[in-house]
């Protein structure tokens, strides 16, 4: 049985009805997707917004960073930016002494009069 036809809905009633384990399996399947989530909406014929408030009830993290990770990946994201903006003016002082020394390699290479 595919996700789709895992929804349950009761006849009569404008609004669909879906039981626990279709929102499940459609929470996870939003997670395993590159989709955006509208896309994945109406692909299975749900509002959006039903699908946000099952992501906010059933999405589970088990593949996603925990806080406290996040806060150590940014701290070595800020310390990354730190020695690239150090090697990038190590790098601009090296082009500008490289300048240097192709004029004087210039004005010292000229035949003397």
């Amino acid at each position: 049985m595919n996700i789709s036809e895992m929804g349950v809905f009761t006849m009569g009633e404008p609004r669909q009805h879906y039981n626990e384990e279709f929102k499940k399996q459609a929470v996870k399947y939003v997670q395993d997707q590159t989709k955006s989530l509208s896309e994945i909406a109406e692909e299975l014929n749900i509002p959006a917004k039903t699908l946000r408030q099952w992501m906010a009830k059933y999405r589970e993290f088990h593949n996603e960073p925990s806080a406290q990770r996040v806060r150590q990946l940014e701290l070595e994201l800020k310390e990354k930016e730190r020695l690239l903006a150090a090697k990038e003016r190590e790098l601009e002082d090296v082009k500008e002494e490289l300048a240097i020394v192709k004029k004087a390699v210039h004005i010292f290479s000229r035949p003397r009069n």
